[in-house]
C-alpha cells in the first residue's frame, strides 16, 4: 500500500497515531498516499514533516488550515475566483442606485416596465391579448403580437417566485436589478464558453474581464431594463451549448442549444445574428473539410427544433421560413443534407461514376434553388431584407432612404475612440487571442474566430452593436492573456540553476528577465483595465436619463428632476383621456409615468404617423394647428436645454423632425434647406432662417426665454447649448398657451387652444 513512499520518512510518523485515513495526490506523475492524523502531538509534528518519493518532496496541501488534495484546491480556487467575479459583476452595476435611487433608466425600459407590471398583475393571457389604447392614438397597439416577451416573462416569473417564498419585493425593483443579476450569470456562462475553447485558466480571465467591461455594462446597469440585459446571457449560453454539441455530436446538447436559442428569440431581435453565425460556422467547416457526422447531428437538431420553437413567438411568426434574413440558415440546412447524401453515394459508387453523378446533381440543384428562390421572392413568399438589415451592410443606406433609423443616436457608426473607451486593453489583446486560436485550429476555435470578425465589423457600422462585440473581446482577450501568462511563467525560473538548465539557457541567456518584464507589464495592463472600467462605469454609464446631474461650482452635485416633475404634473392636472403630442423619443415615458395617451412612441413602427408629428413641429402655427386638430391633440410637450445646457433637447433633434416630416407625401411643403441660412448653417440667432425662427418648435422652446438671463455677462435669451443669443425674442403664441414649465425649463408643456374660428 505504501510502496511509493520512502520507508524512513513513513516509519518516523507511523507509530504516533491510532487511526488514519488516506489521501491521494498527483504531482509530476508520482502518486503519494499520505496518512491522516490523530492526536495533538502528531498533528503538530506532521505539518512540518516532509516525505520524499524518489527526488520529489511533498507537504500536506492545505488552504486556511484545511488539508485538501490538489484537485480539491484547484476546484476551490476556481469557485472562489468565479464567485468573486460574479459578485463584482453585480456590485459594479449598482452605482446608479447608490448615487440616485432605484429608478428605471432611458426610454425603452419604461415601456418594458409598464408591460411587465401589467403581466405581473393581470396574468399572461390578458398580457398576450392586450390592446393598448394609450399608444399611437388613434391607431393603438396590440402588445402581445408586437414585442419580444422574454424580458417581461422572466421578470414576472422571478417576481412570483420571490413572493411564493414570502420575499415581498416590488415589481419595479425586480426590473431595476434584473440586468445586474443576469450579468452575473453571463460571467458564469463566459467562463464555461471560454473553457470549452481553451481551458479553465482562460475561462477565469475572460469571466473577470466581462464582469467589468464597459461595453457590456452600458446596457446592463441597475435600472437599464432593456432586452439586451438578458439577451447577452442568452446569446453566450446558446454559443456555449452549440460548441458542446459540435464537440460531442450529442442530440442532448443540440436540444439544449435549441432551447437556449428559443429563449434568445423571445428576448431580443438580435437573434438574427445567431441564426446567421451558426450556419456560417457550419458552412466554413464544410469548406475546410472538417464537416462530420457530429456537425450534421448538431446543426440539423438545432435548426429544426430551434426554428419550430422560434415560430411560437407571435412577433416572429413565420419569419424563419419567409424572410431573407433567415434564408442562410435554411440554405445551409439543405447543404448538410446534400453533403451527407454525397458522402453516402461516394461510399457506394466507384470514383468515375461518382464524379459524373456529382457534377449532374450539383448543376441540377443549383438551377433548382435559384429558380425556386427567384419565384418565391418575386411572389412575395420570401420577404426582402429590412431597412435595419440593409443599414448593417451599407452604413449610408439609412441616411439616404430611412431617416427615422438614421436619427437614432445608437444607430450611428462607431468612432475609434469609442472602441478604446468601451474596451480599453481588450483592443490590444483581441489580436493576441486570435493568433492563439489560429495557431491551433479546431472546430470551436473556427467558430470564435468567425464570431470575432463578424461582430467587429457590425460594431463598427452601428455603435449599439458594441454590445455584441464586448463578450467576444473578453473571450479572445482572456485566451490571449492566459496563453501569454502560461508561456512566460514557464520561463520564470526562481530556483537555483543546475547544469542542465545552464545548457538550455545558452540560446536564451536572459529568459528569466524577459519573462519578469512581460509579466509585470501584463499585470500593469490588467490593473489599468480595472481602474478604467470602474471609472467609466461610475461616470459615464451610471447616470439615468430620467434624472440628470451636474457639478456645481463647489464640486457638489446638482440634481435635475424636471422629467418626472413634468410627467407627474400631466398625471395629476390633465384629463384622463387627454392626448399628448411630443417627439417619439418621449412616448414610452409619458405613457408609463403620466398614464396619458400619446400619438407616437419609441416603437417607430409607423413612419407616416411620426412624419405627421414632425410636420406639425416644423410648420408655422396656423399649419401646425390644423394638424394638431386633425390628431385631436390636447397638450404638446417639448424638451428644452437652453437654460441648463442640456444638449439632447428638441432643438438639436429638430432637423430630424424636418427630414422625417418631409419624407412623406403630406409633408411636401417642408424642405430641409429652408431651415438653413444662405450659407448652409443651422442657426437660432438673428442670422437664422426665417422659416426656422417662426416654426412651432422654435416658438415652444423659446417662448418667454428672451427675457431670461442665463449667464453672467451675456444678454437675455442666451442659449447655453447653441452658444448664441436667440434671434426671435418678442413673440406671442396664437394657437397654444403655456400650461407648465418645470423648475429648470427642461420640459415645457403647452395646451392647444379651442379657437372659435378654426375648423378641424
Amino acid at each position: 500500500m505504501y510502496t511509493n513512499m520512502s520507508s524512513a520518512g513513513f516509519d518516523k510518523v507511523s507509530h504516533d497515531y491510532e487511526e488514519y485515513s488516506m489521501l491521494t495526490m498527483h504531482r509530476n506523475s508520482v502518486h503519494t498516499t499520505v496518512v491522516g492524523q490523530v492526536g495533538s502531538e502528531w498533528r503538530q509534528s506532521y505539518k512540518a514533516t516532509k516525505m520524499k518519493a524518489g527526488t520529489q518532496t511533498y507537504t500536506v496541501p492545505s488552504i486556511m488550515g484545511i488539508r485538501m488534495s490538489y484537485e480539491k484546491q484547484d476546484t476551490f480556487l476556481k469557485l472562489l475566483i468565479l464567485g468573486c467575479a460574479m459578485i463584482l459583476s453585480f456590485a459594479t452595476r449598482l452605482f446608479s442606485v447608490l448615487r440616485f435611487e432605484s429608478v428605471i433608466h432611458e426610454f425603452d425600459p419604461y415601456f418594458n416596465y409598464r408591460t411587465t407590471r401589467f403581466l405581473a398583475e393581470e396574468g399572461f393571457y390578458k398580457f398576450h391579448n392586450w390592446f393598448d389604447d394609450r399608444a399611437w392614438y388613434p391607431l393603438g397597439r396590440i402588445i402581445g403580437g408586437t414585442i419580444y416577451p422574454g424580458l417581461m416573462v422572466t421578470s414576472a416569473s422571478l417576481y412570483h417566485v420571490l413572493h411564493f417564498f414570502n420575499i415581498t419585493i416590488d415589481i419595479r425593483n425586480v426590473c431595476v436589478f434584473l440586468a445586474p443579476l443576469f450579468s452575473s450569470l453571463t460571467t458564469l456562462v463566459t467562463y464555461h464558453f471560454t473553457k470549452e475553447l481553451k481551458d479553465a485558466g482562460a475561462g477565469l480571465v475572460a469571466a473577470c474581464m466581462i464582469a467589468i467591461v464597459p461595453g457590456y455594462i452600458s446596457r446592463s446597469v441597475a435600472g437599464s431594463y432593456d432586452n439586451e440585459g438578458i439577451a447577452i446571457f442568452c446569446m453566450l449560453l446558446t454559443y456555449t451549448l452549440w460548441i458542446k454539441a459540435v464537440k460531442t455530436g450529442s442530440v442532448f446538447w443540440a436540444t439544449m442549444c435549441a432551447l437556449a436559442y428559443f429563449y434568445m428569440v423571445s428576448s431580443w431581435g438580435g437573434y438574427v445574428f445567431l441564426i446567421n453565425l451558426i450556419p456560417l460556422h457550419v458552412l466554413a467547416l464544410m469548406i475546410v473539410g472538417r464537416f462530420s457526422h457530429r456537425i450534421y447531428v448538431a446543426y440539423c437538431t438545432v435548426y429544426c427544433l430551434g426554428t419550430i420553437l422560434s415560430m411560437q413567438i407571435s412577433f416572429v411568426g413565420f419569419q424563419p421560413i419567409q424572410s431573407s434574413e433567415h434564408m442562410a440558415a435554411l440554405g445551409v440546412f439543405g447543404l448538410c443534407q446534400i453533403h451527407s447524401f454525397i458522402d453516402y453515394v461516394r461510399s457506394r459508387l466507384s470514383r468515375e461514376y461518382f464524379d459524373i453523378l456529382f457534377r449532374t446533381l450539383t448543376l441540377i440543384s443549383a438551377v433548382t434553388v435559384l429558380a425556386v428562390g427567384a419565384v418565391l421572392t418575386a411572389t412575395g413568399k420570401i420577404s426582402p431584407w429590412t431597412g435595419r438589415f440593409y443599414s448593417l451592410l451599407d452604413p449610408s443606406y439609412a441616411k439616404n432612404n430611412i431617416p427615422i433609423i438614421a436619427s437614432v443616436s445608437e444607430h450611428q457608426p462607431t468612432t475609434w475612440s469609442s472602441f478604446y473607451f468601451d474596451l480599453q486593453m481588450l483592443v490590444f489583446m483581441f489580436p493576441v487571442g486570435m493568433y492563439y486560436c489560429f495557431a491551433k485550429l479546431t472546430d470551436a476555435n473556427i467558430f470564435i474566430i468567425m464570431y470575432g470578425i463578424t461582430s467587429l465589423y457590425f460594431s463598427g457600422v452601428m455603435v449599439r452593436l458594441m454590445l455584441v462585440l464586448a463578450p467576444v473581446m473578453c473571450i479572445l482577450s482572456g485566451i490571449g492573456v492566459s496563453s501569454v501568462l502560461t508561456s512566460y511563467m514557464k520561463n520564470l525560473d526562481l530556483s537555483k540553476p543546475d547544469k542542465k538548465s545552464k545548457k538550455a539557457d545558452a540560446t536564451y541567456p536572459i529568459r528569466n528577465e524577459v519573462a519578469t518584464v512581460v509579466l509585470l507589464m501584463l499585470s500593469l495592463f490588467l490593473m489599468t483595465y480595472t481602474f478604467h472600467c470602474t471609472w467609466v462605469t461610475s461616470e459615464a454609464y451610471s447616470s439615468p436619463s430620467i434624472v440628470l446631474s451636474a457639478r456645481a461650482g463647489d464640486g457638489g452635485r446638482i440634481i435635475f428632476d424636471d422629467f418626472r416633475e413634468a410627467y407627474y404634473w400631466l398625471r395629476h392636472n390633465t384629463d384622463e383621456d387627454a392626448k399628448i403630442m411630443s417627439w417619439w423619443d418621449y412616448g414610452y415615458q409619458i405613457t408609463a409615468m403620466a398614464n396619458r395617451t400619446i400619438l407616437v412612441d419609441n416603437n417607430t413602427w409607423n413612419n407616416t404617423h411620426i412624419s405627421r408629428v414632425g410636420q406639425a413641429m416644423a410648420s408655422t402655427e396656423d399649419k401646425a394647428y390644423e394638424i394638431m386638430r386633425e390628431l385631436d391633440v390636447d397638450y404638446v410637450l417639448v424638451i428644452f436645454g437652453g437654460l441648463t445646457g442640456y444638449s439632447s433637447d428638441d432643438i438639436n433633434k429638430f432637423l430630424w423632425m424636418v427630414r422625417i416630416g418631409g419624407s412623406t407625401d403630406r409633408g411636401s411643403h417642408i424642405h430641409e434647406h429652408d431651415y438653413y441660412t444662405p450659407a448652409g448653417e443651422f442657426r437660432v440667432d438673428r442670422e437664422g432662417s426665417s422659416t426656422l425662427l417662426n416654426c412651432l418648435m422654435y416658438k415652444m422652446c423659446y417662448y418667454r426665454f428672451g427675457q431670461v438671463y442665463t449667464e453672467q455677462g451675456k444678454p437675455t435669451g442666451y442659449d447655453r447649448v447653441r452658444n448664441a443669443e436667440i434671434g426671435n425674442k418678442d413673440f406671442e403664441l396664437d394657437v397654444l398657451e403655456e400650461a407648465y414649465t418645470t423648475e429648470h425649463w427642461l420640459v415645457r408643456i403647452y395646451k392647444v387652444k379651442d379657437l372659435e374660428n378654426r375648423g378641424i
